[in-house]
């Protein structure tokens, strides 16, 4: 059986701890079309829909990388969810979540001269909201 991605997954479940934004969204060039006088936005190749990309964190105290990007392809710029007083990143929840792995290229090994990789994890979204608010009663039924 041939495993191929992308796969759906529910934001909840890849990230129980929850995800924050930090930073702004903005627009991911198309480094094969852009010129240095002329940025070109980037396309999905699936839906034609400009490509946005932002960068998250997981809260997970525990996760080994905590920040990495997401691609998000919409029609127009996703909006942030809103500010939380006191802190520095907006806790978000991606919509439409998918993982595609892949194998990415660490260097080469000092001692066997053989490359070395890891499996990596690409990420996408058709959107981000803020975190649904838990009601009391949600939590007296778990």
């Amino acid at each position: 059986m041939a495993v191929q991605g992308p796969f759906k997954v529910a934001c909840e479940e890849l990230f129980p701890h929850g995800l924050g934004v930090v930073g702004i969204v903005a627009e991911l060039s198309d480094f094969d079309a852009s010129t240095r006088e002329n940025k070109v936005q980037s396309r999905d190749k699936d839906t034609g829909l400009p490509v946005w990309v932002v960068d998250v964190i997981d809260f997970d105290p525990e996760a080994r990388e905590r920040s990495f990007k997401v691609k998000i392809s919409a029609d127009t710029e996703p909006v942030m969810p809103p500010v939380v007083a006191g802190s520095p990143v907006r806790p978000v929840v991606l919509e439409g979540l998918t993982v595609t792995p892949y194998l990415k290229e660490m260097g080469t090994d000092r001692r066997t001269q053989q490359q070395r990789v890891k499996i990596a994890y690409s990420l996408r979204a058709s959107g981000m909201a803020a975190p649904r608010q838990q009601r009391a009663t949600d939590s007296k039924a778990a």
